[in-house]
């Protein structure tokens, strides 16, 4: 409930698609690229490749980089593309032949060096093969005799991206503990009192507090999704070649699920705790307290933890506690619903992550340049871009404009994801969290009844038979 609308995709971004031909007044051509106002619309698969690919003279814009390596897996796997562009090193700088030409190989030493830290700093990930690995130290192997430097250089790309491996594989293992104890803990339902667990309150009382404990899980959780992820949840077959899908793997998008469950869990969690209380005037008190939570979330930019909030007050069990909020003092829920609110393709929410965005920018301390989006409807955006433009034009080209639109609403996201948390860490609510028990849905109807007893025959019926299944009570 409160789910993101459908989004109509006019309103995201230009169309694209068009034919090429249409445009030949605007458009030149260099190597079988397509410009069209100095900007690259269209080429083939091999001509993206040449393009990446540093010459003595000659070094590919960062944003071309980016774009194309993100991109670029949806036509061909990672560890193809740099095998390839390996391959076409070697036969333009003639690195197989007997003697070297030193004077020309120390002019494309640094730039090759250069496109493959960018790579491995901003695609980790891919460098989980073996296969990537291999074709990177060949590479270094065939200029090294050239220049000692390189080897050292070579140490050091490899020491980072190993380091950074590991930090991510022990985060990833982390999170992969936290949702296994959870499921473990799972409770249907217990009847009250006694209560089935510490609630939030006596754990963390003070909003401000609870709100920056949200912020450093999400931005945890943010730092281990690579941008790769966004593309590759949305693969589907390349039509050119119609054999295999790009990853025939495991879809490598386990970061990104794992932070859709969080969300999920914290809007659990919120009901949870609100249905929990037997009295009203207790349960009264968390709703204010979540509504001040979610609006130090909004003041620090944190976007995800606040819609997971409103979310979580806006499930059913607890909407229909009325004689609870006749308690509550709304006037300031409305507000934040408000900015929360799916009309106009969620115009207000939009509003206020670009005042954020933009805050971000200026920003003087890590505490102004905090940007967490609402992280299901950033995903929606991506697909619907992905969904309103073909991958390839009718002539077999790649439509490299709709790329480009792609990077940069994940580029966005990726500045985002890098902003060190400035608050302190308080490893007891953040265990508390991701541990403390939470109702099914199921739970939470029970819970909510045997708070307020069911208003019509719909709900009498529905908690007779929760009473049934849940608690094995007639």
């Amino acid at each position: 409930e409160g789910m993101p609308q459908t989004l109509s995709s006019t309103s995201m971004f230009t169309p694209c698609g068009f034919s090429p031909h249409l445009h030949t007044s605007k458009e030149d051509e260099q190597g079988g690229l397509i410009f069209q106002d100095g900007n690259l619309t269209s080429a083939s698969l091999d001509a993206l490749i040449q393009h990446l690919i540093p010459t003595t003279d000659y070094y590919p814009e960062k944003a071309y980089i980016f774009t194309f390596l993100l991109s670029s897996r949806l036509f061909i796997e990672p560890h193809e593309l740099l095998s390839q562009v390996c391959h076409k090193c070697i036969e333009q700088q003639r690195l197989d032949d007997p003697v070297l030409d030193k004077a020309r190989i120390r002019k494309f030493g640094p730039k090759i060096l250069q496109l493959l830290t960018e790579w491995t700093e901003t695609f980790p990930y891919d460098f989980q093969e073996e296969r990537m690995i291999g074709h990177l130290k060949d590479m270094i192997h065939r200029i090294a005799p050239c220049d000692e430097a390189y080897w050292k250089k070579m140490n050091q790309l490899l020491q980072t991206l190993n380091q950074k491996l590991a930090t991510l594989s022990h985060g990833q293992e982390g999170i992969v503990k936290i949702s296994a104890a959870v499921s473990d803990k799972l409770v249907a339902f217990k009847s009250k009192p006694p209560s089935i667990q510490r609630e939030i309150l006596s754990v963390c009382s003070d909003p401000y507090t609870l709100a920056q404990q949200l912020t450093h899980v999400e931005l945890e959780r943010l730092s281990h999704i690579g941008p790769e992820e966004f593309v590759q949840a949305f693969v589907h077959k390349d039509p050119l070649d119609g054999t295999k899908t790009c990853f025939s793997e495991q879809k490598k998008t386990s970061n990104l699920e794992a932070y859709v469950k969080w969300f999920n869990r914290l809007c659990y969690l919120v009901a949870t705790e609100i249905c929990m209380p037997a009295k009203k005037k207790q349960r009264a008190q968390v709703i204010e307290f979540f509504i001040d939570v979610a609006r130090e979330c909004f003041n620090i930019g944190n976007f995800n933890s606040l819609m997971a909030i409103i979310s979580g007050m806006n499930m059913s069990p607890v909407s229909r506690l009325k004689k609870t909020w006749s308690k509550v003092k709304t006037a300031k829920f409305f507000i934040l619903e408000h900015q929360m609110d799916p009309t106009g393709n969620f115009y207000n929410y939009r509003t206020a992550l670009r005042g954020a965005a933009h805050r971000s920018l200026t920003a003087h301390s890590n505490r102004e340049k905090i940007v967490i989006p609402f992280f299901s409807l950033l995903i929606k955006d991506i697909y619907f871009l992905n969904e309103g433009c073909a991958n390839r034009l009718p002539n077999g080209h790649v439509n490299f404009e709709k790329f480009l639109e792609l990077a940069k609403q994940v580029g966005e996201f990726i500045t985002w994801k890098q902003v060190e948390c400035p608050f302190e860490q308080d490893p007891n609510i953040i265990h508390y969290l991701h541990t403390a028990p939470i109702f099914t849905e199921d739970g939470l109807y029970l819970a909510s009844y045997e708070s307020e007893s069911p208003e019509n025959q719909t709900e009498k019926d529905r908690w007779k038979s929760l009473r049934s299944t849940v608690l094995g009570k007639t």
